[in-house]
């Protein structure tokens, strides 16, 4: 038997137990009937009992909860963290998005797996674990882009929002509903993610900490220096009218840069396809008769 079949079976056999102790494994029963002990006999309120509800109902269960166990460590606090940089997708939600990550590395091993079985090589072995691990971490790599591309579009409208914001202030209307108006009369992520602030703070969320929420959530550096100059101007008294003004300059300004920068970039871009597309093809039709007529001559 080659040595990469053998390697193979005992890699399953490995985590065959694995795979059963993750699926059939429960807390002891001693355990469970020493804590069942200590709480008989205490008085539950009926605000105890409807949360213990609420989380019962909420408690994974299924495909979810084997994708839970399943998964490493922290996974569910780095799948949530990109799907609020990507801006939660309605289509995935966390539950799905982890059983999915579960399925596309079970079903990309399981294909390999009977490929190495034809094939037992170690270029097969090899190519085999490369597309199972990037079967397993295509979904964060596809919110990881989709967030990339939201927070770009953020910075791209910020300018635009505090123009916006600094004419209803100059008009007499207050931040909070400047921010609303300019929420209501966006259609971009920015107005989606102005319109979530400003539910954070009528929910009970203090200013500052919807405000940080918000930096948090988009990660995008022109917002978060708007964002701490906002704090800073709430906490000293400023004119929120001056802030505003200022970061709409500034924001232009740096929108304006960015643009400029990557008008600079262009011409060592096209560099590289002129030298291996463009010009060996000019050199083939402009010197191509001459060889020909050189090589007629001389033969």
């Amino acid at each position: 038997m080659p040595p990469i079949i053998l390697i193979a079976t005992a890699a399953i056999s490995l985590s065959l137990p694995l795979l059963a102790w993750s699926l059939f494994a429960r807390p002891d029963r001693m355990h469970q009937q020493v804590m069942t002990n200590l709480q008989r006999g205490l008085q539950r309120t009926d605000r105890e009992a409807n949360l213990d509800a609420l989380s019962a109902a909420e408690r994974p269960s299924g495909l979810t909860a084997l994708a839970r166990r399943l998964s490493p460590p922290g996974t569910a606090q780095r799948l949530d963290r990109l799907l609020a940089g990507a801006g939660r997708p309605a289509a995935w939600p966390l539950e799905r998005l982890m059983v999915t990550k579960l399925l596309l590395a079970l079903v990309a091993g399981g294909l390999g797996l009977l490929y190495v079985s034809s094939k037992p090589t170690a270029l097969v072995v090899a190519i085999t674990i490369i597309v199972t691990v990037v079967a397993y971490f295509l979904p964060e790599l596809l919110l990881q882009s989709r967030g990339k591309e939201r927070n770009q579009k953020i910075a791209l409208e910020l300018a635009d929002t505090l123009d916006q914001m600094t004419i209803a202030v100059e008009a007499g209307l207050g931040f909070d509903s400047a921010m609303a108006r300019a929420g209501k009369n966006g259609k971009g992520p920015l107005a989606e993610e102005l319109v979530r602030t400003l539910q954070d703070i009528q929910m009970g969320r203090s200013r500052r900490q919807a405000y940080e929420a918000l930096a948090t959530r988009t990660d995008t550096a022109d917002l978060r220096r708007f964002i701490r100059a906002v704090i800073q101007a709430d906490a000293y008294g400023i004119s929120i009218a001056d802030v505003l003004r200022t970061q709409a300059a500034e924001m232009r300004m740096k929108r304006r840069q960015r643009a400029e920068e990557k008008a600079m970039q262009i011409p060592v871009k096209v560099i590289f396809p002129l030298m291996l597309c463009i010009l060996p093809v000019l050199f083939i039709v402009l010197l191509g008769p001459a060889v020909m007529d050189i090589i007629k001559a001389f033969s």
